[in-house]
């Protein structure tokens, strides 16, 4: 029945239930240092690409903050209130999220405005524990404009010790009128082998293969996870390691978009794929090919787009865009 869909993000690797933060040292250390000025400000935004850790530092600071004796962080794991915390039920506490659409079967597209009113009556309210009360937004690109201004009302009258945690993939798509009132913490992509240390931790895939991920992946846990067992991923590494793409290559490479479940494999190739055209385009920029590296870039970027608005056939707009490169690199 459709009121029994789970929440898909509702997995044992959800950043709620992460121990450990590899990398991000430094944005840990500044938030620590904040607490122990007694200046701790009330709301901050957690910026960086998607799928690097930025949810994992939030829970892992409110854990920290809803922990008492914990001193540090990484001791904020064991206890009452980071059992809570790791089961989603901890009174002060509270996550804005897209909610589940369970007539429709998916999440909603955007944090509704009456979510995030949530977080208005969850700070009127007195803390469960006597402690802090802290909101975590996962994440700020979700908000529409209505939800937005809701929860620019409580930051703009912050009740005494709540805190604020918005994690953010695009600083853009946050008001400008919130991210006056934030303390803005901006996290770097992490190096591959600290990407490969935490797929070990998380993934039973092979070592090759956690290190072809992490590669691909530019810094980001999250996507070298999505990559692991995406077609999509292995049709890019076909592609780089085509010798050349004759026709025949491109159609093989092509298929592997054939049938109408590939809509995510899709997206990844897509994204490898003009990536590393991006790429190329600039490496030869002072050269004929760049130019022409780039012109191809916008015309299949612009063919990507057309084909996920109107559902046209990933097969052959993966066919056109390799036959396209074909021709430019045979002819530079």
């Amino acid at each position: 029945m459709a009121e029994d869909y789970a929440d898909p993000r509702e997995t044992p690797l959800h950043p709620r239930r992460r121990t450990s933060l590899v990398g991000h040292g430094e944005a840990e250390a500044h938030l620590l240092q904040a607490v122990k000025s007694g200046k701790l400000h009330h709301a901050w935004l957690i910026s960086g690409q998607r799928g690097i850790g930025k949810a994992t530092l939030a829970y892992r600071f409110a854990r920290f903050l809803l922990s008492p004796d914990a001193v540090n962080m990484a001791g904020a794991t064991k206890g009452l209130a980071a059992n809570l915390v790791f089961a989603g039920t901890h009174p002060d506490l509270l996550v804005i999220e897209r909610s589940v659409d369970a007539k429709h079967k998916k999440l909603k597209t955007e944090v509704a405005v009456d979510d995030a009113r949530e977080c208005g009556k969850f700070f009127a309210l007195t803390a469960g524990f006597g402690g802090y009360r802290v909101c975590v937004v996962d994440s700020g690109d979700d908000l529409n404009g209505e939800s937005a201004n809701s929860l620019l009302k409580v930051i703009e009258e912050p009740p005494e010790k709540s805190v604020i945690l918005i994690v953010v993939h695009k600083l853009g798509a946050v008001l400008p009128t919130i991210r006056s009132r934030c303390i803005h913490l901006p996290l770097k992509p992490i190096t591959a082998e600290q990407t490969e240390q935490v797929l070990a931790e998380v993934s039973k895939a092979a070592t090759p293969e956690i290190a072809e991920a992490a590669r691909l992946s530019q810094g980001s846990p999250g996507r070298a996870l999505q990559l692991l067992d995406s077609k999509g991923a292995k049709a890019y590494s076909a592609f780089l390691a085509a010798q050349r793409l004759s026709p025949a290559a491109c159609v093989s490479l092509g298929m592997n978009f054939a049938h109408r479940d590939t809509a995510e494999d899709f997206t990844v190739f897509s994204e490898l794929l003009t990536s590393w055209v991006a790429a190329e385009a600039r490496r030869h920029a002072t050269a004929g090919r760049g130019l022409a590296l780039a012109k191809a870039h916008d015309e299949i970027t612009r063919s990507i787009r057309q084909t996920d608005a109107l559902n046209l056939d990933r097969r052959q707009t993966v066919v056109d865009a390799l036959m396209l490169l074909g021709d430019v690199l045979k002819a530079s």
